[in-house]
């Protein structure tokens, strides 16, 4: 709460949203209400082929179908091919808007239509025929980087980058050693809103609606790829069905719908169907890891060593970078005296992956917290009590982990207890020890899994807060609201720091024309970064207000205070200015303006338990609790925090149990709609028993730290870990995700 403001906070309520109301009406700002006077709609035809030479893309016979208006090969889209997106990525992988001379996965476009009606656009793509002769498909992680077979010849080997060791870690002193080989599954991130765009070009301009999470950065691939300048293209972003970081990077189908707009003079407009976005955007995870892990008899962890293969589908996205944060986190929420990490990503012929939900840290923690309940089951002790021997102490923070990492701020232990008391972990094992003397067909498994997350990642966001003439306020955001609150949020923190409700402040975002800047919302970045530019643009407004209010009351801006949203001098009260007599009265627009910059990325917490029961005889598994304890450093809105930790936790019992994108050995995709590729759904999760402890941070002026992601980073090895707990005695050792009853009971029968 600002100094100058007395009365009390409305920040760390559980303030209802705001921005509900217009999508339960039906009334959101989709991309698919957009309406475009004359907008021809445009299919993409996709490679049936996983790897292969084009020979050849017969046209003729589309072109001739009712309503047809176009159909584009990569030989007259007229776009250059796409450039890696990071400059260390190797350039003999830039990839072409169409396909050109070479497929390389299953759903890579080759040809686009544009109709009148989608219809006529899906009738003219079933008749065009592409030539393609077949080459090797590479779907196994370890035959990838062998190289026998290579997605781009010029290149000569599908190793697209690398983190070496820093140097090896010695476990020959250590009185007890594990090491295992997990698998972190591929998945799709499913957002209820597949991808969407429209776009018009009018006098050199192009304007495109994005259903994104990052409108500026939108703008910047559309206008780097179309030869335009920045300020040539305009971009709306408002509501969007989902995101979980597959929608943070623009796709090729995207920006061709700009392209498409600028070649044919009329609106376009795309909205992919559900297999297209299953085997056509990107997916998420695909890690293969190798750990071990060393440590004394009395539970000291001293050595661990995590080895990373990384699976970037056909083209690098943010695959290949991803290890880069499983590195940053590989050492978990404990203080291990000895790390060693080392991760190779490489091209298959499999659609691109990218981030999704944590992108690289809850792989760190699968591999982490698997390893220590293999480590507790060598040395015979519980996992709880492991885990409690090698956090890092509450007192030794900011601490820096062996692989470099610098965390804020941390009270583990207490986070663990927490979950403890509040799941009775001891009645728990207690239970567990009776079914299992017993017999019991259903066997009940304790997972346990204490985690750290890394957000923010520095940075910076552009916030600006107006007063305009009639009292009321307009707040601008360069952040992009993906359904986490930020409209309630930001309308918060504004209205905190002037004094005045809520309802007097509107919060706008998602045009490019009229936000000067912004970034992608991904990383749990939005309230540590963009909230508190709004609350430094709040406080720099109130500072210009109080010298309009010095002036009118004739009295020293040092003597003028701020309290319930009237300005008057200390001591004096009776005598004042309102916002609405500063509206009135000034000449000029009262403006605060911030680009607020955090230094360091920030680090959430917690232990997640979940409790299952496993069905011996067929495998199948039911999560009966799960109890989360998470602490997101400082909590504007917990309603809001609740809301994001329920969706993450659903997620990871969705990746620990159900959800899997599969290939075959060819490289045919087998999970191509929602009947194969098996979502969550409310049936497979829990009440969930859920609280916050809540330790500050100290690199952003509110003290937040990121909570989007930390739901599915504690949850998703919580659940493996029980799973495999339920059935250990019986000798099973570790069982890679998903652990559906199959797999569940194969690992039964073979132990």
């Amino acid at each position: 709460m600002n100094q100058n403001q007395t009365g009390t906070s409305i920040l760390g309520n559980a303030v209802l949203r705001r921005e509900d109301d217009t999508l339960l009406r039906g009334q959101g700002g989709y991309v698919g209400n957009v309406v475009l006077d004359g907008a021809v709609h445009a299919h993409f035809v996709r490679s049936t082929a996983a790897h292969g030479e084009i020979l050849s893309v017969d046209v003729a016979d589309a072109r001739s179908m009712p309503g047809v208006v176009a159909v584009y090969t990569a030989a007259d889209i007229g776009l250059d091919d796409r450039p890696p997106p990071m400059g260390f990525y190797p350039s003999e992988m830039a990839r072409p808007f169409l396909a050109r001379d070479r497929v390389r996965f299953v759903g890579e476009p080759v040809a686009v239509v544009l109709a009148e009606t989608p219809y006529q656009a899906a009738d003219a793509a079933e008749v065009i025929w592409a030539d393609i002769e077949p080459l090797e498909a590479v779907v196994d992680l370890n035959k990838a980087l062998a190289g026998d077979t290579v997605l781009f010849p010029e290149l000569g080997h599908n190793l697209i980058w690398e983190l070496p060791s820093a140097g090896a870690v010695d476990f020959s002193a250590c009185e007890a050693v594990i090491e295992a080989d997990i698998v972190n599954s591929r998945v799709a991130a499913v957002s209820i809103e597949p991808r969407v765009a429209a776009a018009t070009f009018e006098d050199g301009r192009v304007t495109c609606w994005a259903s994104s999470q990052g409108g500026h950065n939108y703008r910047d691939d559309v206008a780097r790829s179309m030869g335009l300048e920045q300020s040539d293209v305009r971009v709306h972003v408002k509501d969007i069905g989902g995101g979980f970081g597959a929608k943070g990077m623009v796709s090729e189908e995207e920006i061709m719908v700009a392209q498409l707009a600028r070649l044919t003079g009329r609106p376009v407009r795309w909205t992919e169907s559900r297999t297209e976005n299953l085997i056509g955007h990107v997916h998420g995870r695909a890690q293969n890891q190798r750990v071990t892990m060393g440590g004394t008899r009395d539970g000291r962890i001293t050595s661990y060593r995590l080895e990373v293969l990384q699976d970037c589908g056909a083209y690098p996205k943010w695959g290949p970078f991803l290890p880069e944060f499983t590195r940053q986190l590989a050492c978990g929420v404990y203080d291990i005296p000895e790390v060693e990490f080392s991760a190779k990503s490489v091209a298959t012929t499999t659609a691109p992956l990218c981030a999704y939900r944590g992108a690289g840290r809850p792989e760190a923690t699968a591999a982490i917290e698997r390893a220590v309940d293999m480590f507790a089951a060598e040395i015979g002790m519980d996992p709880a009590e492991v885990r409690r021997i090698n956090l890092i102490p509450a007192d030794a923070f900011p601490f820096t982990t062996r692989t470099g990492t610098s965390y804020d701020s941390g009270e583990y232990e207490a986070a663990l207890d927490a979950a403890l008391e509040a799941a009775d972990y001891a009645s728990l094992r207690a239970e567990q020890q009776r079914r299992r003397e017993a017999g019991d067909r259903h066997q009940m498994g304790i997972g346990v899994a204490t985690y750290v997350e890394i957000t923010g990642f520095g940075g910076s966001e552009y916030g600006e807060v107006r007063l305009r003439p009639d009292g009321t306020f307009l707040a601008i955001t360069g952040s992009t609201p993906i359904g986490t609150g930020h409209v309630t949020t930001w309308a918060m923190l504004v209205a905190d720091r002037l004094g005045v409700p809520m309802d007097q402040i509107e919060v706008f975002h998602g045009d490019t024309d009229v936000v000067p800047s912004g970034d992608t919302t991904g990383g749990s970045r939005s309230v540590q970064l963009a909230g508190s530019a709004m609350a430094d643009a709040s406080e720099k407004l109130v500072e210009v207000a109080r010298q309009a209010a010095a002036d009118q009351l004739e009295a020293a801006v040092a003597d003028i205070v701020l309290e319930e949203g009237t300005f008057h001098v200390a001591g004096t009260p009776a005598v004042g200015r309102s916002w609405v007599d500063l509206a009135g009265s000034s000449d000029q627009v009262l403006t605060g303006v911030s680009d607020f910059s955090q230094t360091g990325a920030t680090f959430p917490f917690g232990t997640h338990i979940v409790v299952a029961e496993v069905d011996t005889e067929t495998g199948h598994v039911s999560v009966d609790r799960i109890v989360a304890v998470d602490d997101a450093g400082t909590l504007v809105n917990p309603l809001l925090a609740a809301g994001q930790i329920h969706g993450g936790l659903a997620q990871g019992v969705a990746q620990a149990l159900m959800e899997e994108f599969r290939y075959d050995d060819d490289g045919n995709p087998q999970t191509t709609n929602l009947a194969d590729y098996s979502a969550v759904s409310a049936m497979e999760v829990p009440s969930y028993e859920r609280t916050f402890t809540q330790t500050p941070s100290p690199r952003n002026p509110l003290g937040a730290k990121g909570i989007g992601e930390s739901g599915s980073i504690g949850s998703t090895a919580a659940v493996q870990s029980a799973v495999v707990d339920a059935v250990s005695h019986l000798g099973v050792r570790h069982i890679d995700m998903p652990l559906t009853p199959e797999t569940v009971w194969r690992a039964i029968q073979s132990a």
